[in-house]
């Protein structure tokens, strides 16, 4: 097994392939098909697979697959079949959610409907690979933490797709496919509302943002610090605690005053993360179902200030102002 690897390490052991842990009965093989790559190696571990789909992982990728499928082939069509103009305007190019009148019913293929099959499959894709990291990490004995911080990210997913839009009876309100359409949607969604900025929730799920970056670097920065002395095995350091992680807390302790534990370390970085859609979700649902304009809110609440309005008062140069 190749363990105890980084991107600084030159020299890459190679040892008996590991197949893992026996699985409990009723779940299907694994794939033995393993293999090792030393651009891998560079990263990380440098054994590839076994990899372990099972019916719902087949599924979730088959469903993915469909969804794809249908956005792919609909924006080739908008550039008339072209492929050099596909990859050309590849960035450009969305599938858009069905007008206005047709509110929550089926819309026609052309005026929609394709965008209604995509979310379906696109749903049905995700949904699945939640279960199946849920099963998988049952089967292996593990904590069900992965899901759960998925399931987050999913919810972000759902508001802006599905349960907002079915909230306001329209699925016109959701977000279109695509790299810059969706972009485009978010600025004008935010210009809609008053300015997205203002939402106490969105503040919230951009400091979450920063915080789960920063809490991610600090720690990663302090393993590989102490990885000379052991401190990339972490778990032996949290169960016995060596000089690696003796070290690592005496250094926050020296420039911060307090140490985050081996062990506590994960569970802050897991929900500062895990708070980021979370809460981002929550905004993005009150907007437009309870709160129609963000700036007006946060004035009314002494957030922002009131700018004075006056279409008759000359225009003032900000270069020429005391």
């Amino acid at each position: 097994m190749i363990e105890y690897q980084n991107i600084f390490t030159r020299v890459q052991v190679h040892g008996p392939d590991d197949l893992g842990v026996p699985l409990k009965p009723g779940n299907w093989p694994r794939e033995k098909g393993i293999t090792t790559n030393w651009l891998l190696g560079i990263i990380g571990d440098a054994q590839l697979g076994p990899i372990y789909l099972g019916g719902i992982g087949i599924m979730s990728l088959l469903c993915g697959f469909i969804a794809i499928e249908i956005i792919g082939l609909n924006m080739l069509a908008s550039v008339n079949w072209n492929p050099i103009q596909f990859v050309r305007q590849l960035f450009w190019l969305g599938l858009e959610p069905p007008p206005a009148k047709y509110g929550l019913g089926l819309a026609p293929l052309r005026e929609g409907g394709w965008w209604q099959m995509a979310g379906f499959f696109l749903t049905a894709s995700i949904l699945l690979w939640w279960l199946r990291t849920y099963r998988r990490a049952r089967a292996l004995g593990m904590g069900t933490h992965i899901a759960w911080a998925f399931a987050a990210a999913i919810w972000l997913y759902l508001v802006l797709g599905f349960i907002r839009p079915l909230l306001l009876g329209n699925f016109s309100e959701a977000v279109p496919f695509g790299i810059f359409p969706h972009l485009d949607w978010t600025a004008a969604f935010s210009i809609r509302y008053g300015n997205l900025f203002y939402n106490p929730f969105h503040m919230l799920s951009i400091a979450f943002l920063y915080g789960s970056a920063l809490l991610f670097a600090m720690h990663g920065a302090t393993i590989l610090a102490v990885s000379r002395l052991g401190g990339e095995r972490e778990i032996e350091q949290i169960i016995d605690r060596g000089t690696a992680s003796e070290r690592a807390a005496l250094f926050w302790r020296w420039t911060m005053g307090f140490n985050a534990t081996m062990e506590s370390i994960h569970r802050w970085a897991w929900w500062m993360a895990v708070l980021c859609p979370l809460v981002g979700g929550i905004g993005i649902l009150l907007t437009g179902t309870v709160v129609d304009n963000w700036y007006l809110w946060a004035v009314k609440h002494h957030v922002a200030p009131m700018y004075p309005f006056d279409l008759t008062a000359p225009i003032t140069d900000p270069a020429t102002a005391q």
